[in-house]
């Protein structure tokens, strides 16, 4: 196996590597600069290819690497970074991306842990809502992208408080049979990934399994805690900490929302973001962050439909038996007499 990248190699002559960035189980992530463009830094993202593949399969995949490489290198939206390049060297994919200056959203919730305190409701809304935008962006593509390794720590803040939506490893395109293809072979990361997902290329993965990790993400975020994984989920549901509980702050009406996200079953969930962007709205309008010398809009969060609580149940049930007696007392009765 060859040795990883180290600072000073140069990658077709173009790319000099200054330091690694980050570092997975499908490769590694570097900070390079282009010799072409001077003052440009970019992040490449680096894949290994599995040896133990025969040829042909190794071929058929950079083949597909190369075919989805080139739809991501077509994307062009505020809160995703561009994609300017794709190569394959010495046996190895590489994926050239502009490079995101500023802290991830783990880091920062992570010091907000630290000093004893929880991210604001509203903060992070802001940020969730230019994620949800950049969701829908990529869930309309033709064919529709699916992330499938949304967390804090792959959300960057830059220094203006733009949001950028970071790492295409694990990025599917939906085929035109809805069944989903891998650009690059993984799960994502537990706390964030929902029970479909690990079926690999056999699971029947799609939009919503971004809005799980989303609503996941959220929940992270407003908590301090990651929620716990969905196979343990599914084998005792009750391991699911209600958000509140953790966080007394939250809204009632945002841990409604996040908790519609992470339904088990993709059917339960919102049918696609803007739905869920739609029920995170807060009740006094649209959110804006102001940058320096630069208003982000956020797209107004429709209110959640309410769902079942026990006040809900309380109140239904208070209803269901004054309609049985209005009801036994119109036709019933008469017919008793």
């Amino acid at each position: 196996m060859l040795p990883p990248l180290q600072a000073g190699d140069t990658l077709r002559q173009r790319y000099k590597i200054v330091r690694p960035i980050g570092q997975g189980g499908m490769g590694s992530i570097y900070l390079a600069e282009d010799l072409r463009l001077e003052g440009r830094l970019c992040a490449i993202k680096e894949v290994l290819m599995d040896p133990g593949l025969p040829a042909r399969s190794q071929q058929q995949a950079r083949d597909q690497f190369y075919r989805e490489a080139s739809v991501l290198a077509r994307l062009d939206h505020p809160n995703l970074p561009k994609v300017s390049d794709y190569f394959a060297e010495d046996d190895r994919d590489y994926l050239v991306m502009d490079f995101v200056p500023g802290r991830d959203l783990k880091e920062i919730m992570d010091e907000a842990r630290q000093n004893g305190r929880f991210l604001a409701e509203t903060e992070v809304l802001g940020w969730i809502s230019q994620l949800a935008d950049a969701l829908d962006y990529l869930h309309h593509q033709d064919p529709p992208i699916v992330h499938r390794d949304i967390k804090p720590s792959n959300l960057k803040l830059t220094p203006q408080g733009r949001l950028k939506l970071v790492d295409f490893g694990l990025v599917k395109l939906l085929a035109p049979d809805e069944r989903t293809v891998t650009v690059v072979q993984g799960l994502g990361t537990v706390y964030y990934t929902p029970l479909e997902q690990y079926g690999g290329d056999t699971g029947n993965t799609d939009a919503r399994s971004d809005i799980y990790a989303l609503g996941a993400t959220l929940y992270h975020l407003l908590t301090n805690t990651p929620p716990a994984e969905a196979k343990q989920r599914f084998l005792r549901p009750e391991t699911l900490r209600a958000p509140r509980s953790l966080n007394p702050a939250i809204s009632l009406r945002l841990e409604k929302a996040m908790l519609w996200a992470m339904a088990m079953h993709p059917d339960d969930r919102p049918p696609d973001v803007a739905t869920l962007r739609d029920a995170l709205r807060p009740d006094t309008g649209p959110l804006t962050t102001v940058t320096d010398g630069d208003t982000i809009l956020v797209q107004p969060l429709i209110r959640l439909p309410a769902l079942t609580t026990t006040i809900d149940r309380y109140l239904a049930a208070i209803a269901a038996g004054l309609l049985f007696l209005a009801f036994t007392v119109t036709f019933l009765l008469p017919l008793v007499r």
